[in-house]
């Protein structure tokens, strides 16, 4: 059993997050779900709360569960944080060490392993500066499980589908 933080950002993919939830706590993980305000737009905090059988954490000033910051106990019990869907916009976050919300907080402060599962426009994926963004995370040592392609929700075509959920919760599982 592992102690799984899953971040959930604002991409429409993030209805897949649920399906990883319910892979991560059949396999027996402890999972706490880091849900962007953007995230919240697609999928509610009460389903992922609902699935992982724990609080949902949001904002980074709502009252912690505990005396420690919710953001720095949530790092510090991690045995892996997982990001799928991770947005460009997180990407360039975690990239240049900007902490202005829960998620990225968590993710500055983590010293678990991290893998990130893009899903975004495929412009937005090809982008030069998404792709310098990703150079650096791989070269800090994130695990990037990349982009499928085919059809997307915007109605073009390219990379930028979330990976199947299987591999990413195969990357998570090695790490």
């Amino acid at each position: 059993m592992a102690t799984v933080v899953l971040g959930v950002t604002g991409s429409i993919a993030a209805y897949k997050a649920c399906e990883l939830v319910r892979m991560f706590v059949k396999n027996g993980d402890d999972v706490h779900v880091v849900m962007t305000d953007h995230a919240c737009e697609f999928v509610t905090p009460l389903t992922f709360r609902t699935l992982s059988r724990n609080p949902v954490a949001v904002r980074q000033f709502d009252e912690p569960a505990d005396w420690r910051p919710g953001h720095i106990s949530l790092a510090e019990a991690a045995d892996v944080v997982v990001v799928a869907p991770a947005t460009a916009n997180v990407l360039a976050k975690m990239a240049h060490g900007v902490a202005d919300d829960m998620l990225s907080s968590v993710l500055l402060a983590t010293r678990a392993p991290v893998v990130v599962a893009p899903a975004m426009n495929d412009g937005m994926y090809a982008n030069a500066a998404t792709q310098a963004n990703l150079a650096t995370l791989r070269e800090r040592g994130v695990r990037i499980v990349e982009p499928a392609s085919g059809e997307l929700a915007c109605g073009t075509s390219g990379a930028g589908r979330l990976a199947d959920l299987d591999a990413i919760f195969a990357a998570a599982r090695a790490l």
